[in-house]
Parts: structure tokens; sequence; C-alpha cells
């Protein structure tokens, strides 16, 4: 069984031995160092350490889901979280997972333990996890490159032109899959995938992917930022998942070298919108937190949204406490009343998507 590279993985290091000439020429304190001669290391502060363990795949049962490892024939690796079977065909979720676009792995326990449960929550036939390339060895487009390659990959599953049609779980996700309901969905930086990956398949027109069709796309909390700081910005408090160095820094690192502007199409909200006007874009449901430092930007892209005339739904978390991705810290969630009662209707919101589309 084919596992998932060891590149993407947290706490990776990308070191020459003895190079004396190597220089640190960026830094996110705690997350990430980018020297001289390209290398990275990857950390991640000790408040985060118990989200960032690689959970291995397992092919027995766990409440209702089993989860493989599976490296596509079209480059990318996917982790799948796979239903027991029905006796009828259901949705699936392309999921990207958050980090900036700099760190985070598909694999990690900050995803797992929200996402297997999902997948039992909407009663869908599996959830696709993709692993992404990290910038900024890997700048943008190259997450949305993989995220497309994903969706070409899912194609083929359905039309039984892949290669991997001959892995016992590929072959349960086409056995079980409703493919003309396929949903992206992705936390704070994927989030913002969500939409360039349905802008460029929407580009390209409904048939490069047939049999498979794009019905929603569901952004976590998205990773948008505006072309200023704005109030949210400024005012929310830090989580030790977002703070305003890794706001300002983690963009920057995976935009194209030479990017100076903040406004770029990629991750500011109302450029990504008008870069879409001709590419026919599936409903959007937006949730946005009350606290999350990126709330005016997420709100600024549904509102961007709505004026294109895209279809679009926004959703806001609201509480004391309600930031950046708190859904997926199971330990406020357990302990907290107010995050677990948003955390339920969160998931509430995304079924409703889910079943109605």
């Amino acid at each position: 069984m084919a596992t998932l590279p060891q590149m993407a993985a947290t706490k990776e290091h990308h070191q020459e031995a003895a190079n004396p000439t190597r220089t640190l020429v960026e830094s996110v304190t705690n997350w990430i160092r980018v020297y001289s001669d390209g290398s990275v290391d990857r950390l991640g502060p000790p408040e985060a350490a118990a989200f960032m363990v690689l959970v291995p795949p397992y092919d027995e049962p766990r409440d209702g889901v089993t989860v493989h490892d599976v490296a596509t024939d079209h480059g990318v690796h996917v982790r799948l979280y796979l239903t027991t079977q029905s006796k009828r065909r259901r949705p699936v979720l392309v999921h990207f997972h958050g980090g900036g676009f700099c760190l985070s792995h598909a694999a990690w326990s900050l995803y797992h333990h929200f996402y297997a449960r999902l997948a039992v929550e909407l009663d869908v036939a599996g959830i696709v996890s993709v692993v992404l390339p990290l910038a900024p060895e890997h700048r943008l487009p190259a997450a949305i490159d993989a995220g497309h390659a994903a969706l070409l990959w899912l194609r083929d599953v359905a039309s039984g032109g892949s290669d991997t049609i001959a892995h016992p779980a590929v072959e349960r996700l086409r056995d079980a899959a409703d493919f003309s309901r396929v949903f992206l969905i992705g936390d704070s930086a994927g989030g913002v995938l969500v939409h360039n990956v349905a802008a460029r398949a929407g580009e390209d027109g409904a048939e490069r992917l047939d049999p498979i069709r794009l019905a929603g796309g569901v952004l976590l909390h998205p990773g948008f930022i505006l072309p200023e700081k704005s109030p949210s910005e400024l005012e929310n408090p830090p989580t030790p998942f977002m703070t305003q160095e890794t706001v300002d820094k983690f963009v920057m690192l995976a935009l194209p070298v030479g990017t100076t502007s903040r406004d770029h199409p990629y991750t500011s909200p109302a450029a990504a919108v008008t870069a879409a006007e001709g590419a026919s874009l599936p409903p959007m449901l937006v949730m946005v937190a009350e606290e999350d430092m990126l709330r005016d930007a997420q709100v600024e892209y549904g509102d961007a949204m709505a004026r294109a005339g895209k279809a679009v739904e926004t959703v806001v978390s609201r509480g004391r406490g309600i930031g950046h991705v708190f859904y997926l810290n199971w330990f406020a969630v357990e302990a907290d009343p107010v995050a677990a009662a948003r955390a339920r209707e969160l998931v509430d919101a995304v079924k409703s998507f889910v079943d109605s589309h």
C-alpha cells in the first residue's frame, strides 16, 4: 500500500550537511525557517504538538470509517476516509488542508479527528483529502495544480480509466460514490483552494471532468487576506495556529516569487472573484467565525461572490472564543459548551448544504 510522502510531514528538515554559507533569510516564530540555499526547517510550538501527530491509515473500521493512503496516477497522494457500505450511492468530498500553504499535512491528527467523524455525520461515501505541496519550496499555483490533479484522478476513477482502480480502497470508493455530487471542502488556506480549484475546473468546462460534477464548495474559515489590514485582523485575538506574524508572512512565502502586494487573485477575496468572473462556479458555502482574525476578508469574499452573481451563502459562528478553525481544536470543543454548540451548528450547516445540492 502506498504511503504518504514524507516530504510534506511536519518537523521535516531539509538541510545540507555542513554548509557554512547557509544563512537564515526568513522565519515565522515557532513554525518555519527558510535559508539562503533553499532549505526549510518546519517546527511547531509545544501547544500545537497534539494536533501535529501523523495518524497512520487503518483497514479495520473505527466508528464507521476506514482510512487509506493512495498514490494516484496524477502525481498527487491522497488520504481516503471511507464510510461503511450503503445500498445507495452517496456524495464525495474532496478536502484541502490548511496551514497557510506552508505547513501541515493531510494525516495530521488536527484533521483526522474532525474529518473521520464528518464523513459519518454527512453520510457521504468518502472524503478524499489531498496531500498538498508546501511553500516556499512549491509556491502557488502548485497547491491549486495538486487540487485540480486530484479532481482529474477522481474523474478517471469514476470512468474506470485510473491505474489505481485495483487498489481495494479505490474500488470501494468507486462502487459507493455518486460522482455527480462531488463537493470541495477546505480549512483556512484550504478554503482559499476550494475557490481556486473550482475556478480552474470552471474555466476548463464541465466536459473535462465528466463523468464527475462539482456540486458545491465549502470554505471553512478561508484564509483570504485583504489588500490592507482590516479591523478583524488587527483586533481579534491570535490562536496557536494564527498570529499577526503568520498572517503577514505565510501568504507572502506562498505567492509567486516577486509578489509584493497582498492584493493577489490567488488570495485576495475581491481579486479572486474578479479573476473567476468568466468561470462557471458551483454554489459556495462560506463559514466564518466571529473572532477570526480573517473574518472581514471572509465576509468580503461572500459579498464579492454575491455582487458577481455567483451562488453563495455565508454563515457566521458567533460567541466569545470562536476564532479561526475553532472546530478543529477538539480540546476546546470538548471543554467549552459554547464551542461545542457552534461546532455542532457548523457541521449541521455543512450537512444541510450538501444534502440540498
